[in-house]
């Protein structure tokens, strides 16, 4: 549907981590009116409905992508079905009713627990201030490929963590973002990717007291993500005091929770 361009811009002010949900909310009332445009008519509509039973609106939990799974030229891999598997687990939980018995007044957005997928680096889905935010990585590897010695790899780095040695390209790993574009620059295969999967972010948050998610120590296939996830799902839902986020619970409990995955066991936690 097309929008007006006053409305269009009104839209562009509403919170990020709501305005795909108001947008939908917005087009939904003017196609029910018989409109074929939105007008700044139906934006303060629906501001006002939204702004006045906001409770209404909570659901409890939001999984957010970023638009890699669209052809975006930065993306280390589409996240395939993690979305859905994400939306599916939370679902099952009835995270509205839980918060509903924890907050003392009504819900409000900031209330639901949030998780954000990004396929790349780039983060355009900020991770980082959710409350689980996974990002998708392809550590490289330096395969026995002769290297041609063009410096494609070099070049691609951003992070200026690739080197040219006499034997052929070196990595510095403490420099490395697991972005891909090292190897997928690379035109004899002497750097191929070494393992898939998402790096994990725990306890990110905006507010009064933001703070970054803390990330844990390597990288996670889709399968052990999903592991931790539930591990972590289901402490916030143990130690949740009041309705707090999730990182102002891990500040409280830190993450020994997370210590007998088998996973982590060599790895320790943040």
């Amino acid at each position: 549907m097309q929008w007006e361009k006053d409305a269009e811009q009104a839209m562009s002010r509403v919170p990020f981590f709501v305005r795909k949900r108001v947008k939908k909310k917005v087009e939904a009332m003017a196609g029910d009116s018989g409109a074929t445009m939105v007008t700044m008519v139906h934006v303060e509509a629906c501001r006002q409905r939204f702004m006045t039973n906001q409770e209404k609106e909570v659901k409890g939990f939001q999984v957010e992508t970023c638009f890699g799974a669209g052809g975006c030229p930065n993306a280390i891999a589409n996240h395939g079905d993690m979305a859905d598997r994400l939306e599916k687990t939370l679902a099952a939980l009835n995270l509205k009713e839980f918060m509903r018995a924890k907050v003392d007044g009504p819900l409000k957005m900031h209330h639901e627990f949030r998780v954000s997928i990004s396929d790349c680096p780039n983060s355009c889905s900020r991770p980082q201030i959710v409350d689980i935010g996974l990002i998708g990585a392809a550590m490289p590897t330096i395969t026995a490929a002769d290297c041609s010695r063009c410096e494609a790899c070099i070049t691609a780095c951003r992070e200026h963590g690739i080197t040219l040695a006499a034997q052929g390209p070196a990595i510095n790993f403490d420099m490395c973002l697991a972005c891909g574009q090292c190897y997928q620059n690379c035109p004899t295969e002497t750097l191929r990717p070494h393992k898939k999967g998402f790096r994990i972010l725990l306890g990110g948050k905006l507010g009064r007291h933001p703070q970054l998610g803390r990330e844990l120590n390597t990288i996670f296939s889709p399968d052990e993500t999903m592991t931790i996830v539930e591990k972590c799902l289901a402490h916030f839902m143990a130690h949740n005091e009041k309705g707090e986020r999730f990182g102002e619970l891990l500040n409280r409990t830190g993450y020994d929770f997370l210590k007998p995955l088998a996973i982590l066991k060599k790895l320790g936690c943040p």
